[in-house]
């Protein structure tokens, strides 16, 4: 077999990884903050205010560099007020779009609100960012939360937190606009929406909302127009996006079962992220300027038809899933310049979470096992790289066998690379420099199948192990097993 090529052009720089880029995201949905972030402090567990230790330490070990909440669909029928002050005082509340839990069905506590929010990115030290109501919420609601979060000064909402026991302001920088406005929030074509995103942005930023994230579309019409109407681009900082891929017909199989065609055409579907980031910058690009505006992927990753609502969304976290996000990653470090942020969808029990949970226990999942293995990407800066490798067709494009991607940082470069075959190894050579000092390697899921996923009793197989990383010709020679993920640290000498 004739190897695999990986060039990395250390002199051809593309921007930093924005640590936001390694975000997440948490809704009011399933068992993903009930039960998975938040459990009371009347709970047997061991908690901090109420918040399970055992998900904030995999959290912590992992780095969540941003964390959106309180939805997704949720957001746009959630007010604010409902969760905040004494907690035995907040009312119970309908749940409009998801389960909570497999017990509670479509019902809303409001135990877990602002405050106990913002007390978990500080105990997992991640940046907040919050989704404002723009659905069925107004403008004044929305520049309300903003001073609740961020005044310092003698203000009546200042004061409000102050009481609930934040004195100091909380310094929420990132505001996200509404969640789907063209669907679940509201319904709103984008000519409409874009008027409601410059009134609630424009009292929002009056209260200290320092930067705002409106909702956009994977569909390059419906970004274009709602940028041709918004007139006001200065009041925009980032145009998300959301991509899953999966298909909910069952193409791509379900997480565990799937026949090969099924296998590859997930990979497929991952790449479609890529793809809709580069649409979307071609259309700010015609209205505003990327420099100016980033692309915020806030919701992405893999759904499976066992993904229900009725279920809280809860599907295995394979082996082919955290191989496809690793891909998914390679593909943000590519467009550094224009992926500001994104978050994996969700954090904790919900779709490709990085974190399960029972009620005794808390584990990582294989994907949680790929972010951490990307970690040293985070902070770096992104490098040209090509990969020269076999391809499979499917019914949509084909898929390369082999992805990749590099940073350059203050310890090296960073070669993160991925064998997407389904039952074959791939010898692989890495191009980086002429004056390699020395690298090492480590290595996911190479005695594992694409259908393994993680539980309880064996989410410690999961982890990383060492890779041999040999020299030929100036070149890093590595053979990566099938379903693999792995690692390169590269020393200059």
């Amino acid at each position: 077999m004739t190897p695999d090529t990986i060039r990395v052009r250390t002199s051809e720089e593309i921007d930093r990884v924005n640590p936001e880029i390694h975000g997440h995201f948490a809704e009011h949905l399933g068992r993903c903050v009930y039960g998975g972030l938040w459990v009371g402090e009347d709970d047997p567990l061991p908690t901090t205010d109420g918040i399970r230790e055992d998900t904030v330490e995999r959290l912590s070990d992992l780095g969540v560099h941003q964390l959106r909440w309180p939805g997704g669909c949720f957001a746009d029928a959630y007010h604010w007020r409902d969760g905040v002050g004494p907690r035995e005082e907040r009312p119970t509340r309908p749940n409009d779009f998801w389960a909570q839990g497999r017990e509670e069905a479509f019902v809303e506590s409001n135990a877990f609100g602002t405050e106990e929010f913002v007390r978990l990115c500080e105990l997992v030290d991640a940046e907040p960012f919050l989704a404002a109501n723009v659905g069925s919420g107004d403008p004044q609601e929305a520049k309300e939360w903003v001073e609740y979060c961020n005044r310092e000064d003698d203000t009546a909402l200042a004061r409000e937190r102050a009481e609930n026991g934040s004195p100091d302001p909380h310094d929420v920088t990132y505001w996200g606009v509404g969640n789907e406005n063209w669907g679940c929030g509201g319904q709103f074509d984008p000519e409409t929406y874009a008027n409601e995103f410059r009134r609630f942005a424009h009292y929002m930023r009056l209260r200290g909302a320092e930067e705002t994230i409106a909702c956009g579309h994977v569909d390059e019409d419906w970004n274009r127009r709602f940028l041709a109407q918004l007139t006001e681009p200065d009041l925009l900082d980032h145009l998300s996006i959301h991509r899953y891929f999966g298909r909910w017909d069952g193409d791509c199989g379900s997480a565990t079962e799937f026949d090969d065609e099924q296998y590859y055409l997930l990979f497929a579907e991952s790449l479609k992220v890529g793809r809709q980031v580069d649409s979307a910058a071609a259309a700010i690009d015609t209205y505003a300027s990327t420099d100016d505006v980033g692309i915020a992927v806030d919701e992405w990753g893999a759904w499976h038809p066992e993904a229900t609502s009725e279920n809280g969304l809860e599907q295995e976290n394979s082996v082919r899933d955290a191989v496809a996000a690793a891909g998914v990653l390679d593909d943000f470090n590519h467009r550094a310049d224009l992926v500001s942020m994104a978050n994996l969808a969700q954090t904790v029990n919900v779709l490709q979470c990085v974190v399960q949970t029972d009620e005794e226990a808390a584990w990582p999942t294989p994907t949680y096992r790929v972010l951490d293995l990307y970690s040293p990407h985070v902070g770096a800066t992104a490098v040209r790289t090509s990969v020269e490798t076999e391809e499979v067709e499917t019914d949509l494009w084909e898929v390369p066998l082999v992805s990749a991607s590099a940073t350059d940082g203050d310890e090296g470069t960073y070669v993160t690379l991925s064998n997407r075959s389904l039952d074959e190894e791939r010898t692989v050579r890495v191009a980086v420099r002429d004056d390699i000092g020395g690298a090492s390697g480590e290595v996911l899921f190479a005695d594992h199948d694409p259908s393994d996923y993680s539980t309880r009793g064996n989410a410690a197989e999961f982890e990383a192990a060492d890779l041999d990383v040999t020299t030929e010709d100036g070149d890093l020679v590595v053979d990566l097993p099938p379903n693999s993920v792995a690692g390169l640290s590269v020393e200059s000498a």
